[in-house]
């Protein structure tokens, strides 16, 4: 098993606590790290755990884990921890993990997960759909669909995202959250392969040559992902279209960093808007 097999790894650094009296980690952590690893691994592949097993009408139950030691990790080790899917049979499928220190392989894992009714606990065939978006991302495929277009077009969906965001999880009172503008706006919308909506986000022309953007929404538990990157991407190819040269945006201070990767600096100092310290970030397109 090597690095360069697994598509996907979560990376992670070994705390004090999980050092046991040999001076090593625990052997127990490690099959934590994977459990971990899983869960990035299904925001890799943009998909919401509890969301989409509700669509699909079932959930996923580990039948066995199997864990080989071949060497030990120590206090403040960055470990990879790859993930990658195997074989889907008919109600089940193997999930394969490998920890790597840099290059060097400690331990190695295999996960056999079962499709099963929630209610009963009693299998049921892998859904083709979640076969299909497994198989996809392990063949390099684009995991989103990020759609561009009006408020007519896009305004379910991307008023549905805002309000879990804005109105729901920051308080934002709902009177604030909604504008006229927003029926001029370019939208953008980032779906998964199930067609459900995970960000979005709008543009519009601030003053000749430069245009804004706003709204910028991600699901919660999508953050850390790329998704909102897809978003933004977007939108600033819609302004290059348009022959903006330029792109401002008003980013909470917390999102800050975000920004920063795509290209963005900050100007001026920080205010607030809605109770929430915002500061302007512009780039150049």
């Amino acid at each position: 098993m090597k690095r360069a097999e697994f598509r996907f790894a979560d990376r992670i650094r070994v705390r004090w606590a999980e050092i046991d009296a040999q001076k090593i980690v625990f052997n127990g952590h490690y099959l934590t790290y994977i459990d971990t690893a899983v869960g990035a691994y299904w925001r890799a592949l943009a998909m919401p755990y509890q969301e989409t097993m509700q669509y699909l009408g079932g959930d996923l139950y580990v039948r066995k884990a199997t864990l080989e030691y071949e060497g030990s990790a120590h206090y403040d080790d960055v470990l990879d921890v790859g993930i990658r899917t195997g074989r889907i049979g008919t109600s089940s499928m193997v999930i394969h993990a490998g920890i790597f220190r840099a290059e060097e392989l400690l331990v190695s894992g295999e996960l056999v997960y079962v499709f099963a009714d929630p209610a009963t606990q009693t299998s049921k065939p892998v859904p083709q759909e979640l076969r299909d978006v497994l198989q996809a991302f392990e063949a390099g495929k684009p995991m989103v669909d990020v759609r561009v277009g009006s408020w007519s077009e896009l305004g379910k969906e991307a008023s549905a995202i805002r309000t879990a965001v804005f109105v729901q999880e920051q308080k934002i009172p709902a009177e604030m959250e909604w504008d006229s503008a927003d029926e001029t706006c370019v939208h953008a919308v980032a779906v998964n392969h199930f067609g459900m909506p995970l960000a979005t986000g709008r543009l519009l022309e601030h003053v000749p040559g430069v245009a804004k953007i706003g709204r910028m929404a991600v699901a919660k538990s999508m953050r850390g992902s790329r998704v909102g990157r897809s978003v933004l991407e977007a939108l600033m190819q819609v302004a290059r279209t348009q022959g903006q040269h330029e792109v401002v945006l008003h980013a909470q201070t917390s999102a800050a960093p975000f920004y920063s990767r795509s290209g963005f600096v900050q100007r001026g100092p920080v205010f607030e808007e809605a109770g929430i310290p915002h500061v302007e970030m512009v780039r150049a397109l």
